[in-house]
């Protein structure tokens, strides 16, 4: 069985196009808020974390209603092109409200931009989870990880992408001194990238084909679906599954509490406890991803002949190892050096052999008319994280010390490798032991 490299990279467009706005997103609105229309940290913060807090609701929800849609182009694509159409026309309004205000200041531009602001966060959640649940939707279950590796890859393309058209369009020597920047040639260009992407998306997966010929080829192994008949001709998660479909999500509310501990507070506790600028910090946190997008399909590869949950639990111990390695070295040294960039690298080698095979092992334990909602279990769990552990982390450093950011974030790992522990199900691996053994050898 060989997964199908070309398609995988064609579905793993619709997530590219979402990376590439979250990462504008995250980079201009809040320079928007704060310059343009000069909010407190306080009120910019609450608005900027609302993505997270609307994801908690909107991701599930759509997921599953997308389980149950049923269209000539499919589950997923509706929601993914409504979504993505809805989002191009918002994203354009938001330069025009800000260059406005910038010429003209007055409050119904100011609630219009925050109004227009909250319609692109629910027309984004419209379509994550659909575009997520394509990937799963058209691969066969032992294939997931390593086409998760791809999707992750995309997602990293779609950062870089935007990264690419910032730094050109936007260097220091046409912004500096200026009051107010004009963003919305970048927000063109960027709406452009979805476009194009979604766009190219839809002209070359038919989702219907491809979803009835992954359905025809799990019909051929029953073993491979974990949903069993009650009796009455519904089919349901046995106990043991749902005890380990508990676990998993609990495993991963407690390694995103760890990660997005760090990478949220890095470049101020780096400020505080070593008394080190924006560049060194932001120079880790980037080996950090890089080190993560270069392990993404050796660590899928890795996942299909070990096993996903064993990659998972060396990625735990590596990333917790890291953590407390970074109390040591930021307590001993008073800057960043080599040997800093090296753990980061690590971090994101870690990172990746967890990320690439969490999601797998969720969708692994629904049966497939359920990917969708499972997907949302699967981002509520992670968004949940997101949403808490900025807030419990920043109250501890300030209350007890900033030097508390790594252990803090290693405790929760280590946490998650003891959820780890009892998740019995999801692996394509352990699946293929009990009577896959056609598939022990998984080479592209």
């Amino acid at each position: 069985m060989k997964l199908n490299n070309k398609r995988t990279f064609l579905v793993g467009l619709a997530f590219l196009s979402i990376c590439a706005f979250w990462q504008m997103y995250d980079n201009i609105v809040p320079l928007i808020l704060t310059n343009t229309f000069h909010m407190n940290e306080t009120i910019s913060g609450v608005i900027m974390a609302a993505d997270n807090i609307l994801a908690l609701f909107l991701l599930p929800f759509f997921g599953g209603l997308s389980d149950k849609t049923n269209t000539k182009i499919g589950k997923r694509m509706p929601y993914i092109l409504f979504g993505t159409g809805c989002a191009i026309i918002l994203l354009n309004l938001l330069p025009i409200l800000d260059n406005s205000y910038a010429a003209s200041a007055s409050p119904f531009k100011m609630i219009s931009f925050v109004v227009v602001l909250g319609l692109l966060l629910i027309a984004m959640g419209t379509y994550r989870s659909p575009a997520v649940a394509l990937m799963p939707d058209v691969t066969p279950k032992p294939l997931r990880s390593k086409a998760n590796a791809i999707i992750n890859l995309m997602g990293a393309v779609g950062g870089i992408i935007y990264l690419g058209i910032a730094a050109v369009m936007y260097p220091n020597s046409k912004t500096a001194g200026l009051d107010h920047v004009n963003y919305q040639p970048l927000f063109i260009a960027v709406a452009s990238l979805m476009f194009v992407a979604v766009g190219v998306l839809f002209l070359t997966i038919k989702e219907p084909k491809l979803v009835e010929e992954t359905r025809a080829l799990e019909a051929e192994h029953p073993e491979w679906d974990l949903a069993k008949d009650d009796g009455s001709g519904n089919e349901v998660l046995p106990p043991e599954v749902k005890r380990s479909l508990g676990f998993i999500l609990a495993s991963i509310v407690l390694w995103f509490i760890g990660y997005n501990a760090v990478s949220t507070w890095f470049t101020t506790y780096v400020s505080v406890v070593m008394g080190q600028g924006l560049g060194g910090a932001s120079t880790c946190l980037l080996v950090g991803t890089a080190g993560a997008i270069v392990s993404y399909i050796p660590v899928g590869i890795v996942a299909s002949k070990v096993g996903r949950k064993k990659t998972i639990m060396f990625g735990i111990i590596l990333l917790a190892s890291c953590f407390i390695a970074g109390f040591i070295l930021t307590s001993i040294f008073t800057s960043i050096n080599l040997i800093m960039y090296v753990l980061f690298a690590l971090v994101g080698i870690a990172w990746a052999s967890i990320n690439v095979n969490s999601l797998p092992m969720v969708v692994e334990m629904c049966k497939g008319s359920d990917i969708g909602k499972f997907t949302g279990y699967y981002y509520t769990a992670s968004m949940a994280a997101q949403v808490v552990t900025p807030i419990v982390a920043g109250t501890l450093m300030r209350a007890i010390s900033y030097k508390v950011l790594f252990p803090y974030a290693a405790l929760f790992v280590a946490l998650s490798f003891v959820t780890m522990l009892f998740v019995r199900h999801g692996d394509a691996k352990v699946e293929s032991k009990r009577g896959l053994e056609a598939y022990e050898n998984m080479d592209d």
